[in-house]
């Protein structure tokens, strides 16, 4: 039941980052968990060459 509260969405920081080095936009980006826990992190990092 957990799994069905997770909620993919879009983060500011990716957004910020492309504009901040606009070489990054297209090439860049980002996304976040909305999950309903007191404490909790995750990060997926995933490059394409």
């Amino acid at each position: 039941a957990a799994a069905q509260n997770i909620v993919p969405t879009t983060t500011g920081a990716a957004i910020s980052t492309t504009e901040t080095i606009p070489e990054l936009k297209g090439i860049f980006d980002g996304r976040a968990l909305r999950v309903p826990v007191a404490c909790g992190s995750i990060t997926d990092f995933a490059v394409v060459l």
